[in-house]
């Protein structure tokens, strides 16, 4: 079994893309649903709440674990790193794919790639050592959208989220830039207001990436299921408890499928 893990239900959308590359797995999704968001907590907060869905998955023997939150990561994932022997794979914002999409922008003298997460993804060491690694830091502008998360556990993805993005995105000059990195998976919910709001960005986001380095992973420790006539199988459990509200599961599921046959955001493979 792969556990997968998020404050919420923004870890669906890179639940979809891991289960396209590894269809006869077995998942199991936690979606802390009694503390999103994560945003608003304190990191000390944001530990116990990880542990706690980390222990779980311990205990279904999950081969694997991953971290679709982005605020998680950076809180958490240096220490699940060092206390499990089993693999962690976590997701993270995906600048790289920007800069490597338009190799000129490493050489502008302005900021080029906008990177929407939340403040704690924001502000991070985490964070800012990917952005030192890649000597992005003079051409990254940082947004702060925090309450996408809540408008997406709200279900809300209509003019309420536009009419905040707008607002959010009017306090720059978005002409100037050249993409736009969705460092959240409950940003990648409102990626048909980002498109119709600056139709000349590219938009990123980690999904793919994080899904095909997943199964990089399990193929060399030889644990992909190969079971031929099996297909995969989904369990959700909220803050520790199987899901008594299967149907709002199925509306954020069907609401995913409809975004893929409509809105295709770019992915690049990213290592992490």
């Amino acid at each position: 079994m792969i556990g997968v893990f998020d404050s919420g239900i923004g870890g669906l959308t890179l639940l979809h893309e891991i289960i396209r590359h590894l269809p006869n797995e077995q998942y199991c999704y936690y979606a802390d649903t009694k503390n999103v968001p994560y945003s608003t907590k304190s990191e000390d907060q944001i530990k116990e709440y990880v542990e706690n869905a980390v222990n779980y998955f311990v205990q279904r023997k999950a081969k694997t674990i991953v971290l679709a939150c982005n605020t998680a990561t950076n809180v958490c994932i240096e220490d699940l790193r060092a206390k499990l022997t089993i693999p962690i794979i976590a997701i993270q914002p995906a600048v790289k794919v920007a800069v490597d999409n338009d190799k000129s922008v490493i050489n502008s003298q302005r900021k080029n790639i906008l990177v929407c997460a939340t403040p704690i993804t924001l502000r991070s060491d985490r964070f800012q050592r990917l952005l030192d690694s890649l000597d992005a830091d003079r051409i990254v502008e940082r947004m702060a959208l925090p309450e996408l998360v809540k408008l997406a556990e709200m279900e809300e993805f209509g003019k309420s989220a536009e009419d905040y993005i707008k607002e959010t995105l009017l306090q720059i000059d978005i002409s100037k830039f050249s993409s736009i990195v969705l460092g959240c998976t409950h940003f990648t919910y409102f990626e048909p207001i980002f498109s119709k709001l600056a139709p000349q960005l590219s938009l990123f986001d980690g999904n793919e990436g994080t899904a095909r380095h997943l199964k990089n992973i399990l193929s060399k420790l030889n644990l992909i299921s190969l079971k031929r006539g099996t297909s995969f199988s989904i369990e959700y459990i909220e803050s520790g408890k199987p899901t008594e509200n299967l149907e709002r599961f199925e509306r954020y599921n069907t609401r995913i499928e409809q975004l893929n046959k409509t809105f295709r955001i770019r992915k690049t493979f990213i290592k992490y």
